[in-house]
């Protein structure tokens, strides 16, 4: 219940997962849900302190991110970043890799080193001729950056390819889909579809797609 709440009503989501922890309080997924709904109420305390859990329960990082940003919440940059680097990031998922590297950023950010902070985002997935799910805040947390250094033209630059991979990404049903950004052009691997779609011409929408496989 509280997964299907998160995004439209996050306190009842947080009141949902409050009442699974008392009833099932030693399962991981439990201690994660209820970590994940403080986070998106602003309780950051009982957010890291539920991931801790979840991680001590689980043996898994895949809430790294969540956690250094809820360090950050409480007013911790530097214990954020001791946080993030306590973890082996060639084990973490891509995606969470990439969380981690925004939710360094914004750490470094918090302590004033913007510097550090775009050195953060030079990740191997920031590519700005392929997009997958975590492409668009990746890019968008770059222009972010670069603006806050006064880089303003490649700042402009991340900022269109974060809209443009954001576009891209809606035209297909799995998130895992990847995207080719070049020259206005876009080409996503779709399993049986025509790779190549212009951003300028009306296409057809993906259900009409799907219904043609």
């Amino acid at each position: 219940m509280a997964a299907r709440l998160i995004d439209e009503d996050p306190p009842l989501a947080h009141e949902h997962a409050l009442a699974a922890s008392r009833r099932a309080g030693r399962i991981a997924i439990v201690r994660e849900s209820l970590g994940i709904t403080a986070y998106a109420t602003g309780d950051f305390a009982l957010a890291l302190r539920e991931l801790r859990t979840y991680r001590r329960i689980s043996g898994k990082d895949d809430q790294i991110a969540l956690m250094v940003d809820s360090e950050r919440g409480i007013g911790r940059p530097d214990r954020a970043l001791e946080t993030g680097r306590a973890a082996d990031r060639s084990k973490l998922p891509t995606p969470v890799r990439v969380a981690l590297a925004i939710a360094m950023s914004g750490a470094r950010l918090d302590l004033g080193d913007t510097e550090l902070a775009l050195g953060e985002l030079q990740i191997p997935e920031l590519d700005p001729d392929r997009a997958f799910e975590w492409s668009p805040a990746l890019f968008a947390a770059h222009a972010a950056v670069l603006e806050d250094l006064g880089r303003d033209d490649e700042a402009a630059f991340w900022a269109e390819r974060a809209d443009v991979a954001a576009d891209a990404l809606g035209m297909g049903d799995d998130d895992e889909d990847e995207i080719f950004v070049e020259d206005g052009l876009i080409e996503g691997e779709f399993p049986d579809e025509e790779p190549t779609k212009t951003v300028e011409e009306p296409t057809k929408s993906a259900e009409a797609q799907e219904e043609e496989s």
